[in-house]
């Protein structure tokens, strides 16, 4: 589904991102594990084209996008959910959600698809998304990411300011996306035990390079966590 290789993005003139290389295969769930300023969000900015790669290239489903505009790539079907939700917090839950589905042809029939799956939002329909609390939030932007019809779905550290209770129910949602739907995802996140509970593999990222990839069984070994990502397991 994506092959990236010798990646290498930034800001301006700082180099954030150098020479990454990917390969995610179609129905793959993979995590990316790092801390804050290894150049995550970057990475995922990147692929999704709102930053320009300085070098290397990436491939999706078979077409080379490295110069392509975000919009291009998502019609292609690769989608983000950025880091901070970024809902419309003006529009209602479901003018947030036919945003989303905006291009994908018969809006109304994905946008029932997707409330069938996240139910949650089905009684808050009418109500602003600038309201809502920052879990529901959270799920109103899988939601909308969903009304797309993604191939593959980038999702930017979900789990970020979110209870507990909302963190479980996102799992839940995305392990259900992920053995109904066959949806490619990649996850990049600082949790370790929400990585551990959905990824099939798991890399690790070190100041803007991929530095290895450890099994998702493993990610409750603080030693190993220490010496790889050098962070304390969670």
């Amino acid at each position: 589904m994506l092959r990236v290789t010798g990646l290498a993005s930034g800001y301006q003139k700082i180099p954030v991102v150098m020479g990454i290389d990917v390969t995610v295969d179609d129905g793959a769930f993979v995590g990316v594990l790092g801390h804050n300023g290894m150049g995550k969000s970057t990475l995922l900015k990147t692929l999704v084209g709102q930053l320009p790669a300085t070098a290397g290239r990436i491939e999706f489903a078979g077409s080379d996008i490295t110069r392509a505009p975000t919009h291009i790539r998502a019609r292609l079907g690769l989608r983000y959910v950025p880091q901070g939700r970024q809902i419309f917090p003006g529009l209602s839950v479901l003018d947030n959600l036919r945003m989303g589905a905006a291009g994908a042809g018969l809006a109304d029939e994905v946008i029932d698809g997707v409330l069938e799956e996240l139910p949650r939002l089905k009684p808050i329909l009418g109500r602003a998304g600038g309201v809502l609390s920052g879990g529901e939030q959270q799920i109103l932007a899988l939601a909308r990411c969903l009304c797309g019809r993604p191939k593959m779905m980038l999702l930017d550290e979900p789990t970020e300011g979110i209870q507990p209770s909302i963190i479980e129910e996102i799992i839940d949602i995305l392990l259900r996306l992920k053995s109904k739907s066959g949806l490619t995802i990649m996850l990049v996140e600082q949790n370790q035990d929400f990585i551990r509970r959905l990824a099939d593999r798991v890399l690790i990222i070190q100041k803007g390079r991929i530095t290895g990839e450890v099994a998702p069984e493993r990610l409750g070994d603080p030693a190993l966590i220490a010496e790889f990502v050098g962070m304390e397991a969670t």
